[in-house]
């Protein structure tokens, strides 16, 4: 009900009539954009007509942004290089590379494990992925099962016909776990993670004891769902995570612990945002200091709930506080507050607020996916980031990402 009644005062505002422009596009932007992608500027591979409307606005005649934009997707499974390409081509103007944030983007900042040998799963470019973030010696799932064939048992067709060979000699030992999204062979790649958790590295080894705590594991996007051309939403990455977490529990009685979880709706990713939106202003000589953020998106439990952290972090560090967003996981909690004071000393702190805008043309649907008065709120967060509700409550709703950037024009006096 609160969610209906915050998208009826967003389209007021829109409505409302406002104080008369006075020269704003001669002036520098206070605020940038963070625009989710999925359900938010396209629907799989179809853009949302709404999308192009809106970047117009956001463009001058010749097509270069009046205002800092970044693209902040739980996307994991291509290149910044391809992402921009594929925003470029859907909304009609150019889009570089440093304006994307994938999922796993500030993963570059965690050198502690660039020298370490680590497993990557997922699909698409892992290991040029991994490579281009700052990691040295990776290896991927296929070239695990290639020399452990006895380990992937669950499809017959793939099960060696005869005795196998041994592991080659030199095989290295895995040191650490990048999950950088859902894979296609589900049951393959849980298999072979809990080999390496379970045997501390070396997937050959009988089992002893479980060692804990297990190799540190980086995780990047947490949605349980997202939103492609069907009409329900679909299964993403925190759904894998959640099968990962439930195997290692049940198999060790134990619970599985992540060195960091990246992407929304991590205070780290915004950090990160807001560092692009201020280098992308400073590159522009815009002078005035960015002031505000408005991170528009389709999705609740990950958006909206990103968002809001962020605002409290905004909020706290302007106290001096810090801001514990995570329950029950210390060494992601540690290892991203490390990262989030490095990001701390770049940033010049000028940001105050970070303002969530919900659209209705993705995951979020206002006449089916409000909770009634009378119902108790599903949580589709991860398990490691508390349930507040006031989190995922949104501080605008409007239709589509056009209406949320008149909605932050009309806030900020701008045309």
């Amino acid at each position: 009900m609160a969610l209906r009644g915050s998208l009826r005062a967003g389209r007021a505002l829109l409505r409302a009539p406002g104080p008369p422009a006075r020269g704003l596009c001669g002036r520098p932007p206070a605020f940038g954009f963070l625009f989710d992608v999925d359900g938010v500027l396209v629907r799989g591979s179809q853009p949302v007509p709404a999308a192009r409307r809106a970047f117009q606005r956001l463009a001058d005649g010749g097509g270069r942004l009046r205002v800092p934009v970044v693209f902040l997707t739980n996307a994991g499974n291509c290149l910044r290089s391809d992402k921009a390409r594929e925003l470029s081509r859907a909304l009609g103007l150019q889009v570089s590379p440093e304006q994307v944030i994938l999922s796993h983007s500030p993963l570059q900042l965690f050198s502690q494990f660039h020298q370490r040998c680590m497993l990557v799963a997922g699909q698409g470019p892992v290991e040029e992925n991994a490579h281009n973030l700052g990691f040295k010696h990776v290896v991927t799932i296929e070239a695990l099962r290639k020399a452990y064939p006895l380990l992937d048992m669950v499809d017959l067709s793939r099960r060696p016909k005869e005795l196998p060979p041994p592991p080659p000699t030199g095989f290295p030992t895995i040191e650490g776990v990048i999950l950088f999204g859902e894979p296609v062979r589900w049951e393959t790649s849980l298999q072979l993670i809990a080999d390496v958790l379970l045997s501390n590295g070396n997937p050959g080894a009988e089992l002893q004891d479980v060692p804990y705590p297990h190799l540190p594991i980086l995780a990047c996007n947490m949605d349980l769902l997202w939103m492609a051309e069907a009409k329900m939403p679909r299964f993403g990455h925190g759904t894998f995570l959640l099968c990962l977490e439930s195997i290692y529990k049940k198999v060790t009685g134990k619970e599985l612990k992540y060195e960091a979880l990246i992407g929304k709706p991590s205070p780290v990713t915004y950090r990160y945002a807001q560092y692009l939106i201020q280098q992308q202003a400073e590159r522009q000589g815009w002078k005035a200091p960015i002031r505000r953020l408005y991170a528009v998106g389709d999705n609740p439990m990950s958006d909206i709930y990103g968002a809001n952290l962020y605002n409290n972090y905004l909020k706290s560090a302007q106290q001096n506080q810090v801001q514990a967003g995570l329950k029950r996981s210390p060494q992601a909690a540690s290892a991203q507050a490390e990262v989030s004071l490095d990001l701390r000393n770049d940033c010049k702190n000028s940001v105050e607020s970070c303002e969530s805008i919900l659209v209705c043309t993705g995951v979020y649907r206002p006449d089916s996916t409000a909770p009634k008065e009378t119902e108790e709120t599903v949580f589709h967060g991860h398990r490691d980031f508390c349930f507040d509700p006031s989190l995922v409550q949104a501080s605008h709703i409007v239709q589509d990402v056009d209406e949320a950037v008149q909605l932050a024009f009309k806030k900020e006096n701008w045309s």
